[in-house]
């Protein structure tokens, strides 16, 4: 039956003789097989006997074969028919269960499985699937280790702003270095596609009153901020109706602050947050309540309830200025000019060279634009005490990765119940001009909110920062674990845990499905191995590797198992990264894929990859078997499965 199936969808291909290898390619397509061509062309070269770049229909049967059925899934299609050529509903049923872990399970599931994937009309009327169908199904998206209810809006959205991890991205206008590369809406845009709720803006004076928008003191292009706004609007809820929050880096004068605040109620009209959303706030409104709202952070004059009774008032011309002091350091600072913690261009120093100094600047904001900031006023951040005191729940604060690491290091506690009260955006430091990143696993560990990367930069802060929020559908929202949220907490990322249930995570590597061929192989080939790193509080932190598999890339076979115990899975993140081993230049990087452990499926499936850049290189994946299992705290209880 498989025989006449596959003849009569390949026969018409063949009917003026041999075919070549481009219509080979495009044969295995319309077969619904997935193929990389470099290893299609490699396939096709040496099974054309007589090497004249032309292949009969047996020749093609054989190329199929080789793609399509691969062993280790004829073994498992083996184990459930009983070596018949077909399995019954009640055997796909049974490995559904046994393997997949579906649990909310009826023969309704086996039936509508083997109706969406059977190719063959006569063995799907029998409600049967053949092998062929049930490489189709593994193949399928069904079949991947990323949850599919992950990739929905499933978490509670209706808790406060402060009680989510934000999806933010650092000087959004940048698309290449901090000091001489171009500025580019294409920043705004592609952040906005990949699901950043969080964007920056640096504002500067320009010419003709128009404010600009570029890195201050640099070389780097120049954008008109109105062009940059109309952008955003056109893009801020195309990947999520979540709020986005405009965190704007203001160095511009009252009068051209004025026209930024035109430009923003103008471009945005009723989708701007310009007043409170209830009479007597004491803390910040939700992700829900915020739907498709855009919301300006920036410096801010005067209460709410201010703002609120001047709403309609004629505010041209009329400016606020105040006194801000901060403190620096000259020694490994972070603060360079135009920097974030350095916008006032009227310092004064008040301390002694070569010890923390303290600054005092005078800030002029216009009040037109003060008043459009609401729930997210930038307040300089000057200790855990001082914010525990005299911080209100509509401030937010700023710090660099060098100070928040010597923070999290000293004062880890302080600091995860200083970001369950208020939102705290962690940005690089300035010494960073080729805008790489720093690992953001280590503020998600203490609660922070928004955790600003350069989107720009591709590497593994990137991948984690993509890998965590493919979480939650996307939406750039994440809820924060209960023990970064609850008022008691004693969470301490640096100390072992005792509110959270460790997780046995098995993973058996059993095969890779086209890889990448390696750059320095002339055909299809790489010396590939996986290296899986688990990320997540220190104590979490580990990896582990395959062993080389020697130039294949095509279908390496590992079958090999991995054990890691995690003891606060909440915040872990598995990062599969395949390599092909390089003895003198170091092992060469051919794709990667990351995600949150609790969004992991269970059972039989396939890991697709992804490229440095963060593009997709399907067919490429790892085939893999996942079990994971929950260990109570007392350990005697029986091991339940997630």
């Amino acid at each position: 039956m498989e025989n006449k199936w596959f003849l009569s969808m390949i026969r018409d291909e063949f009917r003026g003789g041999k075919i070549n290898l481009e219509k080979t390619h495009k044969l295995l397509e319309k077969l619904d097989i997935q193929c990389n061509y470099v290893h299609v062309k490699s396939i096709f070269k040496d099974n054309d006997r007589l090497k004249q770049g032309r292949i009969t229909i047996e020749e093609f049967r054989s190329i199929y074969r080789i793609i399509a059925h691969r062993e280790e899934i004829v073994e498992i299609f083996n184990t459930y028919s009983g070596n018949q050529k077909f399995l019954v509903e009640k055997n796909l049923l049974q490995f559904l269960i046994q393997e997949q872990y579906i649990l909310d399970m009826s023969q309704n599931i086996a039936f509508e499985i083997i109706q969406k994937y059977e190719p063959i009309e006569e063995v799907k009327r029998a409600h049967r699937m053949s092998f062929e169908g049930f490489i189709r199904y593994m193949g399928s998206s069904e079949c991947l280790i990323f949850k599919p209810d992950c990739g929905r809006v499933y978490q509670d959205m209706t808790q406060p702003l402060n009680d989510y991890f934000i999806s933010s991205s650092h000087n959004t206008y940048l698309i290449s270095d901090q000091l001489l590369g171009p500025s580019d809406l294409w920043g705004y845009v592609s952040a906005l596609v990949k699901g950043c709720r969080c964007l920056e803006i640096d504002c500067w004076d320009g010419s003709q009153n128009e404010p600009i928008v570029y890195h201050g003191y640099t070389l780097t292009s120049k954008l008109l901020f109105k062009t940059v706004i109309q952008a955003i609007h056109k893009y801020a809820f195309l990947t999520s109706d979540y709020p986005v929050v405009l965190s704007l880096e203001n160095h511009c004068s009252p009068s051209q602050q004025e026209v930024m605040a035109d430009t923003l109620q103008s471009v945005f009209g009723d989708a701007l947050l310009s007043d409170m959303l209830d009479d007597f706030p004491d803390k910040l409104p939700s992700p829900e309540v915020l739907k498709f709202k855009v919301l300006v952070r920036n410096k801010k004059i005067g209460t709410l309830r201010e703002t609120h009774e001047r709403k309609g008032s004629n505010k041209h011309g009329q400016v606020e200025e105040f006194e801000e002091i901060y403190q620096d350091e000259i020694k490994g600072s972070e603060t360079l000019i135009g920097s974030e913690d350095n916008p006032g261009k009227e310092d004064e120093i008040i301390s002694v060279a070569g010890l923390p100094l303290f600054k005092k600047r005078k800030v002029k904001v216009a009040l037109a634009l003060s008043d459009l900031v609401i729930y997210t006023k930038a307040e300089k951040f000057r200790s855990f005490q001082h914010s525990r005191l005299y911080q209100q729940f509509n401030e937010s604060n700023s710090i660099g990765e060098t100070e928040a690491r010597k923070l999290l290091k000293l004062r880890a506690h302080e600091f995860v119940l200083h970001t369950r009260r208020f939102i705290t955006r962690i940005y690089p430091k300035a010494t960073r001009t080729d805008s790489s990143n720093f690992n953001p696993q280590e503020f998600w560990n203490i609660g922070c909110q928004m955790v600003a990367l350069n989107f720009q930069t591709p590497g593994l802060p990137m991948d984690l920062q993509n890998g965590k929020f493919l979480d939650n559908g996307g939406s750039g929202y994440i809820l924060k674990p209960q023990f970064l949220r609850d008022i008691k907490t004693q969470f301490n990322p640096n100390k072992p845990p005792n509110q959270s249930d460790p997780v046995t995570l098995t993973i058996r590597l059993i095969s890779g499905i086209q890889l990448p061929p390696s750059n320095h192989s002339s055909s299809n080939k790489a010396d590939a191995l996986v290296i899986l790193e688990l990320f997540g509080v220190p104590n979490d932190q580990t990896k582990q590797q395959t062993r080389v598999i020697k130039r294949n890339a095509f279908s390496p076979r590992w079958n090999e198992t991995f054990t890691f115990i995690i003891q606060v899975p909440e915040l872990a993140l598995m990062r599969f990264v395949v390599e092909s081993q390089g003895l003198i230049t170091g092992n060469e990087f051919l794709g990667q894929y990351t995600l949150p452990v609790l969004s992991m499926n269970k059972g039989y499936r396939r890991v697709p990859l992804f490229s440095k850049m963060g593009e997709s290189l399907e067919p490429a994946s790892l085939f893999v078997y996942i079990c994971k299992i929950i260990i109570c705290k007392n350990r005697n209880i029986e091991q339940v499965h997630l």
